[in-house]
């Protein structure tokens, strides 16, 4: 059919020793194989010191199965947790996964708004978190929140740094001998085992539903496009709780795939940190490449040949649309093949990753190819196909399809699909001869601002109650740095004191906005550009304070 592209699964003869692209339907499973291909390879390791193999990744999974099944956690169990990047992140997620509970991941950012809201909406049983992160007392979070409920939920908090002092895990753990539970049978109809937080479009958190068939099958992308083996060494600084963190962990289970992981990121230090690990793959979005460009560079100050990163083969990209130039800057100053960027959102992980295979010019200017079992689909406003190399709204179907939306009736679903089962994305794009995705734009009214979602309408809500204000439109801005930034258009009520944006960063944290979520920019206009049907003329605002 014209507009629609599909990529079939590679030839499973032609993968790399150690890798099997074929997803079973439970995360367990894939815990299983690994831990028999490759036991004594070690999978993950944290910056604090600490490092599992395969078998012990498994052994440590098991016992912290049995001790969460010991306080009643099972199938239908919902789990919440807000953890750093370390290793009691993994192996939660895999041990609450052969139990068959319901993960609901939350990223650390968040906070009382987002956390309170997706928590009540879930029905949370068990509160998992640490009792503190980069300054936030995160055990008070959420005590307040089971307080709130009038004492239900239990809240079990993970010191990680305590633990790493002492050479151990920081969570709940049965002896060796005690028998263990059965593994969870997959997810039947209806059933969830993950419950995604995302803002979208919308000021209002949205749960969104899936499968762990559905998470790991994102995996594919990477594997194929990436080719790691167990000799690839992979840092992960972003929150494991994004549903990127699952799909990596996938990826890491199907190939053998190293992942260090890293509870915060500081721009001097951790590219260094990661430079003396040894990666071979760096990623995941501008900010954390452009950091890595910086270190290069201030190293090659003193010594010009000096070389950070001499087992590159490669650098990530997803969350927005890569820099321009960015690709061709990885490749000549870090080495390896630049950059392979993927595209997709939490309702629909990895749905294109670039190759190895691809041309410089792909690399630069698309975010790869569908990936297997993926079809996309490109229409016009009106739903019809649009020809090859023409813009439209990308639709997609393919199994890492999300399941629904938490508390939203199907039949509300079912308008986000067309009458073949591809999802609306709301993202504009253009699909290439052989199959590239070039991103345009978004319809969604989101900010994507290092990788995060802002949703403007729940910005402006908070702006628009600070008395000074009349009216109000947030939007996102270009920004090397950090992909986007959030520019709030101000105008004014008569009369009013002058505003600052400190003033108004000020007002929107005692409104409860997350921090990431803050204006960068703010802008004082006296009437803000409308359309005929009255709305806010965004577009004519984005093309004013472009830089």
């Amino acid at each position: 059919m014209s507009g629609t592209v599909q990529n079939s699964v590679p030839d499973l003869d032609a993968r790399p020793d150690g890798v099997d692209l074929s997803v079973p339907e439970t995360f367990w499973e894939l815990v299983e194989r690994r831990a028999a291909l490759t036991p004594d390879t070690e999978l993950f390791a944290d910056g604090l010191g600490r490092g599992l193999t395969a078998a012990q990744f498994k052994a440590a999974a098991e016992r912290t199965a049995v001790a969460l099944a010991g306080r009643g956690i099972g199938v239908g169990t919902v789990v919440s947790w807000q953890l750093p990047t370390t290793l009691e992140s993994v192996v939660l997620m895999m041990a609450l996964a052969r139990l068959g509970a319901t993960q609901n991941p939350i990223i650390q950012t968040l906070r009382e708004r987002e956390v309170g809201s997706i928590t009540a909406k879930a029905g949370t049983s068990v509160f998992v978190t640490v009792p503190s992160w980069r300054g936030f007392d995160h055990g008070a979070l959420m005590s307040a929140l089971i307080a709130d409920r009038g004492g239900v939920g239990e809240l079990l908090l993970v010191d990680h740094r305590a633990a790493a002092a002492e050479g151990r895990l920081a969570l709940p753990m049965a002896d060796a001998g005690e028998p263990l539970p059965p593994p969870a049978p997959p997810a039947g109809p209806g059933e969830t085992r993950w419950i995604y937080t995302t803002s979208g479009t919308t000021a209002d958190p949205k749960g969104v539903l899936h499968t762990d068939h559905s998470v790991a099958v994102a995996a594919r992308g990477n594997v194929t496009g990436a080719e790691p083996t167990p000799a690839d060494l992979y840092p992960i600084a972003f929150p494991l709780a994004h549903i990127g963190g699952a799909v990596m962990l996938a990826a890491s289970l199907l190939s053998g795939l190293r992942l260090l992981l890293l509870d915060s990121f500081d721009a001097e230090t951790t590219p260094r940190l990661m430079a003396a690990a040894g990666a071979t793959m760096l990623g995941s979005a501008a900010p954390f490449l452009n950091a890595y460009l910086a270190a290069q560079a201030a190293d090659r100050v003193d010594d010009p040949g000096a070389v950070l990163y001499p087992k590159l083969r490669a650098a990530y990209s997803g969350g927005a649309p890569k820099p321009p130039g960015l690709h061709a800057a990885v490749a000549r100053e870090l080495g390896g093949r630049g950059v392979l960027s993927s595209w997709g959102m939490t309702e629909f992980p990895l749905a294109t990753h670039a190759r190895l295979d691809d041309t410089d010019d792909e690399l630069t200017a698309t975010e790869g190819r569908a990936a297997p079992d993926v079809e996309i689909r490109v229409v016009a406003v009106d739903g019809t196909p649009c020809p090859p190399g023409v813009e439209g709204e990308l639709l997609l179907r393919g199994p890492q399809l999300f399941s629904g939306y938490l508390g939203v009736p199907a039949g509300e679903i079912a308008e986000l699909f067309d009458a073949d089962g591809f999802f609306r994305t709301g993202d504009l794009g253009v699909v290439g001869p052989r199959g590239h995705v070039r991103i345009t734009g978004r319809r969604k009214d989101v900010i994507i601002r290092n990788a995060e979602n802002i949703a403007a309408p729940e910005v402006e809500d908070i702006l628009a109650t600070h008395p000074s204000i009349a009216e109000v439109a947030v939007i996102g801005l270009p920004d090397e740095r950090t992909g986007e930034r959030c520019c709030a258009v101000v105008r004014l009520t008569a009369g009013a004191a002058p505003v600052t944006l400190a003033d108004l960063a000020a007002h929107a944290l005692a409104g409860g906005l997350a921090k990431f979520k803050l204006p960068e920019q703010v802008e004082f206009v006296d009437v803000l550009p409308r359309t005929d049907m009255g709305k806010v003329a965004k577009n004519l605002l984005r093309k004013r304070y472009l830089p």
